[in-house]
This record gives C-alpha cells, structure tokens and sequence, in this order.
C-alpha cells in the first residue's frame, strides 16, 4: 500500500502563486507516474499535471506556462509549483500516484485551493 500527504494549499489572491508538495509512504518502488488532479465544485476530477519516471509531462492546458511540476524519485516526492492563479483554478487538488506494472492508483485526501478575485 501507498499512502500520499499533501500540503501546500491555502487562499491566495488573482496572479499569485502557491506550491503544493506531496509525500509518498510506505512500498512505493514502483510509483511509475505521479502527479495532481483537482475537482471543482459542480465538476468531475480532472488531471492537472503528471510526470512519469522517465520524465514525460502530461498537462492541462490551461496550465501549461502557468504551472511547474517537480519529482524527487528517491525521495518519492512530488510538487507543483502555481503561479498566475485564477479564479478557475479554485479546486480540491489530489496528489495521485499510478504503480506500474500493477495499475494501482493511489489518490491522497486532498488540499484545497482558493483563489479569490
């Protein structure tokens, strides 16, 4: 099992920035991929930005040029740097990791993002 912890969300303001950072615990030697998701109110998960072990990036679009993601592979870490946040970006955001080749997902709890106009 994988248990993830996020930290890092808050309430920030139009055009500011926060990092979100996540830990992964427990047997975690196969986390081939790990990365955020988020759900706004009214709306499905979405996928926000993903990077594999082999260092492919997967993203929104809306975050492209706005959002960076980080990942330790020893460290099993991963992080999201935000900045130029919008209203639009209000949302839960998950921490997620896929194990491969068992294809599990994990999700963590969970931290949310306000950002006021």
């Amino acid at each position: 099992q994988v248990q993830l912890v996020e930290s890092g969300g808050g309430t920030v303001q139009a055009g500011g920035s926060l990092r979100l950072s996540c830990t992964a615990s427990g047997t975690k030697d196969n986390l081939f991929r790990m990365g955020w998701y988020r759900q706004a109110p009214g709306n499905e998960r979405e996928v926000v930005m993903t990077k594999t072990t082999d260092g492919l990036v997967s993203s929104i679009n809306s975050a492209k040029g706005r959002f960076t993601i980080s990942r330790d592979g020893v460290k099993n870490t991963v992080s999201l740097q935000m900045n130029n946040l919008q209203s639009d970006d209000t949302a839960v955001y998950y921490c997620n990791a896929l194990d491969w080749p068992g294809g599990t997902n994990y999700w963590g709890k969970g931290t949310l993002v306000t950002v006021s106009s």
